[in-house]
C-alpha cells in the first residue's frame, strides 16, 4: 500500500510540474525559440557521438512545444545518415520507420507528425544514438516525459547513446522519478553539455 501511495504521489508531482513547465514553454516568444534551437542544434550536430553514428533515431519537433527538430532530421539525412522517427503503436507501444523526403509524413493525435507505414522499418540493434524528447529535463539527466510511457518502454531495451535537449530556462535541479524512468547519457543547453553517465 506505502509503494501505491508513493507513486500517486509521484505522479501528482509530475503532472503539476508538467504543467507549470508547458506554462513556461508558452511563454517563450518564437524568436528565442529560434534562438534556442540555433544553439541546441548546434551542440548536438558537435557531439562526436552523433559525428560517428550511422542511424540515428530523432523525433519531429512541435513547433511551439518542442525544439523544431525537422532541421536535425534533414541536415543529418542531408549528410548520408539514417534518420529514424517514431511511429506510435496500440498499447503504448512505438517502432522506428526511417525518413524519406520522397514519402509524405502523416499528422497524428495532438498535432505530431509520423513516418507512414511505406517507410522502412528500422531495427532497434541497428540505432547507434536516441534524441529523447521531454517537456524537460533536469541536471541528472532524468527527464519529464509527456505521460504516455512509449519512451520509456523503448528506453528499457536500447542499448545505445542517448542525449536529451532542453533549454536553459527549463533545466530542473530535480524531477519527480520512478523505477521505471531512465536517465539519458548526455543533456544539451544552449550553453552547456552536460554528461549524466559514462
Amino acid at each position: 500500500m506505502r509503494s501505491m501511495d508513493v507513486s500517486s504521489t509521484t505522479a501528482e508531482a509530475k503532472k503539476a510540474l508538467r504543467a507549470r513547465v508547458r506554462r513556461e514553454i508558452a511563454a517563450i516568444s518564437p524568436e528565442e525559440c529560434r534562438t534556442s534551437d540555433q544553439a541546441l542544434f548546434g551542440r548536438f550536430l558537435s557531439l562526436p557521438e552523433v559525428e560517428k553514428a550511422d542511424t540515428l533515431f530523432l523525433f519531429w519537433g512541435i513547433p511551439g512545444r518542442e525544439p523544431e527538430t525537422e532541421y536535425l532530421v534533414r541536415e543529418l539525412t542531408r549528410q548520408g545518415k539514417r534518420v529514424g522517427l517514431p511511429r506510435m503503436l496500440p498499447g503504448h507501444r512505438m517502432e522506428v520507420r526511417q525518413f524519406d523526403p520522397r514519402i509524405p509524413m502523416k499528422q497524428v493525435a495532438f498535432g505530431i507528425w509520423e513516418p507512414s507505414e511505406e517507410a522502412l522499418l528500422l531495427s532497434k540493434a541497428d540505432i547507434d544514438l536516441a534524441l529523447v524528447p521531454a517537456v524537460c529535463y533536469d541536471r541528472r539527466g532524468y527527464r519529464l516525459g509527456f505521460g504516455g510511457g512509449y519512451y520509456d518502454r523503448w528506453l528499457e531495451t536500447f542499448a545505445g547513446r542517448t542525449v536529451g535537449l532542453c533549454r536553459e530556462s527549463l533545466l530542473q535541479e530535480q524531477v519527480p522519478t520512478e523505477e521505471h524512468d531512465a536517465r539519458v547519457d548526455v543533456v544539451l543547453t544552449e550553453q552547456e553539455t552536460r554528461w549524466t553517465q559514462t
